[in-house]
């Protein structure tokens, strides 16, 4: 069993906030594999399902980005999970727009919501790293999270969920350099990236 968590903030206020991308992407590999209808518990909303015959518990903390290690903690408690079987899913300033890093461990890059959740339940879990890109002065960086998409940056934004989607049975199976690849070769054919940049190098 893994436990997929989708990193953001309750409510509509927040739905297209860069910070929320986390979300996005747990909704849509709901969306894509059939999932059961979202419930509220463990301080969030869950939705159960199989991917590549794997049972995957997804999460969606509803306890504001700050805390979101409290409703990860129970979850995976509840479930008997180890921080190893848990996945965040997780907006990234220090990736461009529409890149994606898998990475187990490692630091949290000021990051309120990882922090949370290493605080409770431990660091090495696995972070699917989205990235939205850096607005370029360390001032502007909290307004830039909490900034909707714009309209123009939506067509990537949904292509890069429904990549995640796509080859979600590759995190869920433990192949986390295929996925990252996949999604990356995905975003490179509808037209996000240029031939000649690599998906492969591991942050």
């Amino acid at each position: 069993m893994q436990l997929f968590v989708g990193l953001g903030n309750p409510g509509s206020k927040y739905a297209r906030n860069r910070h929320n991308i986390g979300f996005l992407a747990v909704d849509e590999i709901a969306r894509r594999h059939g999932f059961a209808p979202w419930r509220r518990r463990f301080q969030g909303e869950t939705s159960e399902g199989t991917i590549d015959h794997e049972r995957v518990i997804l999460l969606k903390p509803t306890t504001y980005m700050n805390e979101s290690g409290r409703a990860v903690q129970e979850a995976a408690n509840f479930f008997k999970l180890a921080a190893g079987e848990v996945t965040v899913f997780q907006d990234e300033l220090e990736l461009p727009q529409a890149k994606v890093r898998v990475k187990v461990g490692g630091g949290i890059a000021g990051h309120n919501g990882l922090r949370s959740v290493t605080s409770h339940i431990g660091n090495e879990y696995r972070r699917v790293r989205l990235g939205i890109g850096h607005p370029g002065v360390k001032e502007l960086v909290h307004s830039h999270v909490l900034s909707d998409f714009a309209k123009d940056e939506m067509g990537w934004v949904a292509a890069l969920c429904e990549a995640v989607a796509d080859n979600a049975g590759l995190i869920a199976t433990g192949r986390d350099s295929t996925f990252q690849n996949k999604v990356h070769l995905a975003m490179q054919a509808k037209g996000f990236f240029d031939k000649g940049e690599s998906g492969e190098k591991q942050g």
